[in-house]
């Protein structure tokens, strides 16, 4: 197919005498990765695009963060397939800092580069990971305007990344999968209201843990996976080789964190307020909207900063977009009268240092259990495991919160945990508990999982399995 394309549009590239370092990947390699890249997409989703930076100088051959080694010939080659007809170009725009309708520019193929898909037979499964992909990133300014940063490995670094690639090994070689799909995707509407396909499967599991600002002590969560793109609902569904799982919650994370850093213990739900904050909102609806506004309050630097970044985060039509000013200075108002220990925390930029905490103590969950081939899903302030180890877990949160803020977090469950139940006078109530997690498992599922044993070459031996 790449050979169709190059002799078809690109013969008169050649590479040109040059001084300085050969370059080291030529045209036609360059053709071949963004020929793949495309067809990878349209295999995923015919209406998904690509976003690729139009400017040369992001294309640095040396970079960590270019495994691959692509240059800035690979701009040559979009507009020669834009030229031709071959893909479509939906041009990036910039309209000021964090505007929703700031964008890259986007390509995907058009249908004389389709034809040519349809007639190819390498599946999706054919086409792997890219092999030494960086896993650690440093980023640089704030929000739309961030880049990649390059920097010196330390001691530090090295063994962040070490310990990252033996947690993406294991999740690698582990059948994470939701039973109750037929297909191997779901949809989830992005911050502007827009339906969006979530692929539920192996291709979509790789981690990144992302520092911000240029410096180690911002950010540092892990990001990447496609369970935390899907709702809490769908992922009470996740299977872990074959195996219901629990997602253990740290309460109010970052709200106990700074609490516990001032010395004071948090009673029950720190985001409960009073009701009728929000007219119309039923307490549910009424407690999601407080607690998107109390973290946005956390993370900005002003009160317009916080307000206007708040309702950017719902999508159009969402009563929260309506509220005024005023009713989110009640609802700021509710919350600190409840939690004055806090008002010193709002629109003073801690965000960020927060989430550089829980980062570490989801790196010492994930440590703890890589080490001993356990997979474990984490979601910044919660982490899914199969349910048969719920109680280690939450000891190992515990663990790890207390090594972080120097006290255990409270964590609740959304379901008990089959390591609950342990003396033989039990075994009847573990038979019970394990016949009800059992959910039913689709044809599409089942598919899923005999592709994936072929593949492996090895059976997916469900954990906990108690014999009658």
């Amino acid at each position: 197919m790449v050979t169709q394309v190059w002799d078809t549009h690109f013969q008169h590239l050649q590479e040109e005498g040059r001084s300085g370092p050969k370059p080291k990947q030529d045209f036609r390699h360059q053709l071949r990765v963004l020929v793949l890249d495309l067809y990878v997409a349209w295999l995923e989703d015919p209406t998904l695009s690509i976003a690729v930076s139009m400017s040369a100088n992001d294309w640095k051959t040396w970079s960590r963060y270019n495994a691959l080694n692509i240059s800035k010939k690979i701009l040559q080659l979009i507009h020669g397939l834009a030229d031709a007809g071959m893909i479509d170009v939906a041009r990036g725009s910039y309209s000021g800092r964090e505007a929703w309708w700031n964008r890259t520019t986007r390509v995907r193929a058009a249908e004389p580069l389709v034809t040519l898909f349809r007639g190819a037979k390498a599946t999706r499964d054919d086409i792997p990971q890219i092999e030494g992909q960086e896993c650690i990133v440093l980023k640089a300014g704030d929000g739309d305007k961030a880049k990649l940063t390059e920097y010196e490995d330390t001691p530090e670094t090295v063994k962040m990344r070490r310990e990252l690639e033996a947690y993406n090994a294991l999740l690698a070689d582990t059948f994470i999968d939701i039973p109750t799909l037929e297909e191997p995707w779901t949809t989830r509407l992005d911050e502007r209201g827009k339906e969006v396909r979530v692929l539920i499967d192996h291709h979509h599991q790789f981690v990144r843990r992302i520092f911000s600002r240029g410096e180690w002590g911002c950010n540092g969560r892990f990001y990447g996976p496609w369970w935390q793109q899907i709702s809490k609902e769908l992922r009470s569904q996740i299977f872990i080789n074959d195996t219901p799982t629990v997602e253990v919650d740290f309460k109010g994370l970052h709200v106990a964190i700074l609490s516990a850093q001032k010395g004071v213990e948090v009673e029950g739900d720190p985001y409960a307020l009073h009701e009728g904050l929000v007219p119309g909102a039923p307490p549910p609806l009424q407690r999601q909207i407080a607690k998107k506004l109390i973290l946005t309050a956390f993370n900005a630097r002003s009160k317009k900063a916080a307000f206007g970044s708040f309702r950017e985060g719902f999508p159009t039509g969402h009563m929260a977009k309506g509220l005024t000013n005023s009713s989110l200075d009640d609802l700021l108002a509710a919350f600190t009268e409840r939690h004055p220990h806090l008002a010193e925390f709002l629109f003073a930029d801690h965000g960020i240092r927060l989430m550089n905490i829980d980062s570490k103590i989801a790196e010492f969950v994930h440590r703890w259990f890589t080490r001993r081939g356990v997979p474990v899903l984490s979601i910044h302030d919660s982490f899914i495991i199969d349910y048969t180890r719920v109680e280690e877990l939450k000891r190992v949160m515990g663990i790890a919160s207390r090594i972080a803020v120097g006290r255990a977090l409270a964590v609740e469950a959304n379901g008990a945990g089959l390591d609950r139940f342990s003396s033989a006078e039990e075994r009847a109530v573990m038979l019970d508990f394990q016949s009800w997690r059992e959910a039913p498992r689709g044809d599409g599922y089942r598919n899923r999982l005999k592709r994936w044993e072929e593949r492996k070459a090895r059976e997916v031996v469900p954990y906990g399995r108690v014999e009658g």
